[in-house]
C-alpha cells in the first residue's frame, strides 16, 4: 500500500519525499538564511511588517514591547535579544529561530570585517619601519596615507605585499600618485 509520493528535484536530483510540505519549507527556509545572511535581523523585520501592512507602534504593543526598543532594532542600531526574536516569530507565525539565526549570521559578519579591517598582520611589519612611533597605536584608518608612503619608501617586499592586501590597490595608488607640494624656493629678483 503506497501513500501519496511526490518526486522532487533538488540540486538536479530527485528525490521521493511523503511529507512534501515540510520538505518545502526547510528549502525555503535555507534560501531564505542564505539570502540574508550577514544582513541585521531588524531590516529584514522591518520589511516582513510592511509586506503584511502592520505598524511598529501597534505591533509593538501587541507583544508588550517597548515601541522604542522595536523602533531601534528595526533601523539595524540594536540587536534583536533571543526572546524578543521568539515573540516577534509566534505574533508573525515565523519559523522559531529565523531572527535569532539571522541576528547569530550578522554578528559573525561583522565580527568577521572588524578582524579583516582593524590591522594589517603586524608580524610581516617590521617595528623599526615606523621607529618615531609604536605601532601598536597607530590609526591604520587615518593615517593610511603616512603608512603606505613610508611603507612603500623603505620597506620590503613582504611589507609592500602585506600593505596592498590590507589597503588595496586602488588606495594605494591614489595615494602614491597624489601630487604633493613642491618645496618652497627663494627667488631672486
Amino acid at each position: 500500500m503506497l501513500l501519496y509520493a511526490h518526486l522532487i528535484m533538488i540540486s538536479g536530483k530527485v528525490f521521493v519525499f511523503k511529507n512534501v510540505n515540510k520538505i518545502i519549507y526547510i528549502c525555503i527556509m535555507n534560501d531564505l538564511i542564505e539570502k540574508y545572511k550577514g544582513i541585521h535581523p531588524g531590516f529584514i523585520l522591518e520589511r516582513e511588517l510592511n509586506k503584511r501592512l502592520i505598524r511598529q507602534r501597534p505591533f509593538a504593543m501587541s507583544i508588550n514591547e517597548h515601541p522604542q526598543t522595536l523602533n531601534a532594532i528595526t533601523k539595524g542600531k540594536r540587536k534583536l535579544n533571543t526572546h524578543l526574536a521568539l515573540k516577534i516569530e509566534t505574533e508573525l507565525d515565523m519559523e522559531e529561530g529565523t531572527l535569532a539565526l539571522l541576528q547569530t549570521y550578522y554578528d559573525i559578519a561583522k565580527e568577521k570585517k572588524k578582524q579583516t579591517l582593524k590591522t594589517p598582520n603586524l608580524s610581516i611589519l617590521r617595528p623599526s619601519l615606523f621607529w618615531d612611533t609604536d605601532i601598536n597605536t597607530i590609526d591604520w584608518d587615518k593615517q593610511y596615507k603616512a603608512v603606505i608612503k613610508r611603507v612603500f619608501e623603505r620597506g620590503n617586499t613582504d611589507e609592500q605585499k602585506e600593505i596592498r592586501r590590507f589597503y588595496g590597490l586602488k588606495k594605494i595608488n591614489a595615494t602614491l600618485n597624489a601630487t604633493t607640494r613642491k618645496p618652497y624656493t627663494v627667488s631672486r629678483l
